[in-house]
């Protein structure tokens, strides 16, 4: 069991130790189940303490699939079954300073937000934009938060994200990471500051859950700590996506025609495509490669290289080798089309996710046939 009324030494231990890795004066920790749980908690206690409803959200944010998380979510793929979700929620564009200052005021509770969208496209924040929301956020008493679940223990090639900006939030979550993604944990730290530490003295069940904080969750969490602290993982993530990212921008250059963009921090990194269905036909080349690759569930045209931050040099040289085997492959398919995809009915039916399934089903039975009737070499 993972609740708060059951505290133990494991809890306590892996707790404080957060904490103290934690930038600022972030070091009141909530143990939560899940990255969708622990932005409920962050969420309720931004509502909770400021006593407002209305929250900030941006475009193409993604932060989980329940009850307020699933409200702060910013693509209506992800909403638009289950309407009418939790009610205050305004979404704006990723890096538009502007946007939030017409609707800041004193019915905001918090603006929620990934210094780098991961879901929504690998999009970076800039430096010009945190610093805007910090003093913005602090002239109107709202709590800034951060989802650092994506984000957080070294993949960016600092600890957090936020090391890169010099910015410190009111509230900041994260899970998956925390355990190495081998057992389910997540965590809401705050700061130490009111109204926040007022509310949670007079509230300290705001936020309960069960299976979160649970002593096992805890032990493995504090080991992944042990590792990702000892090794300075962070330090590889931002050697190593170095040598990446100058890798797949020298793919980009080679194919202009259809590469758009090569963005992000780290060893979190994305490729834009200058149309949706490329996408998905770079990640059914890269599977013949050997290589399992996802492109954004909010971005349908951008691709996710999001590898373990452990990987060395000669690993990030092989995938850009299998990345470059792919490409070649893809620019067959592209000869017809691309000049295709330059009228626009046709594209939509390109980016229809149902006709490129059916599509890569007819080719993969096309070419069983062509090798059940091929002659068989001996040996």
């Amino acid at each position: 069991m993972g609740s708060q009324l059951l505290l133990s030494e494991h809890k306590v231990r892996f707790a404080s130790r957060l904490a103290s890795l934690c930038p600022g004066d972030l070091n009141k920790v909530v143990l939560c189940a899940s990255g969708a749980d622990a932005c409920a908690g962050a969420i309720k206690l931004a509502k909770g303490a400021t006593s407002r409803n209305d929250v900030i959200t941006m475009n193409k944010a993604y932060h989980g699939h329940e009850g307020y998380s699933l409200s702060a979510n910013g693509k209506d793929y992800y909403k638009e079954l289950f309407l009418p979700l939790m009610p205050g929620f305004h979404v704006v564009d990723f890096n538009d300073l502007e946007a939030v200052r017409r609707l800041a005021s004193k019915d905001i509770a918090a603006v929620i937000l990934e210094p780098v969208q991961g879901e929504g496209g690998i999009h970076v924040a800039t430096k010009e934009y945190l610093t805007g929301l910090r003093k913005l956020c602090d002239e109107h008493g709202i709590m800034l938060i951060f989802d650092e679940v994506q984000t957080g223990f070294g993949r960016t090639g600092t600890l957090w994200a936020m090391e890169h900006y010099g910015i410190v939030p009111d509230i900041m979550f994260t899970a998956k990471s925390i355990s190495g993604g081998l057992y389910p944990n997540g965590a809401v730290v705050y700061r130490e500051i009111e109204p926040l530490v007022g509310y949670v003295e007079k509230n300290p069940l705001f936020h309960t859950s069960h299976s979160g904080g649970s002593d096992l969750g805890c032990i493995v969490s504090d080991a992944v700590l042990d590792y990702i602290v000892g090794n300075r993982l962070w330090e590889n993530a931002a050697q190593v996506g170095r040598r990446f990212k100058e890798g797949l921008e020298q793919i980009a250059r080679e194919n202009e025609d259809c590469v758009k963009e090569v963005r992000g921090l780290g060893l979190m990194i994305g490729i834009e495509y200058k149309y949706e269905f490329i996408g998905a036909l770079m990640a059914d080349c890269l599977a013949r490669q050997g290589v399992w690759a996802v492109y954004s569930g909010n971005a349908p045209q951008v691709m996710r290289f999001q590898i373990p931050i452990t990987a060395n040099a000669d690993e990030v040289d092989e995938l850009l080798r299998r990345i470059r085997a792919a490409v070649k492959v893809m620019r067959w398919y592209l000869l017809a089309l691309l000049p295709l995809a330059k009228i626009p009915p046709i594209r939509m039916i390109l980016d229809n996710i149902h006709v490129q399934i059916i599509a890569f089903n007819i080719v993969r039975d096309i070419e069983e046939l062509v090798l059940r009737f091929l002659p068989r070499k001996e040996g």
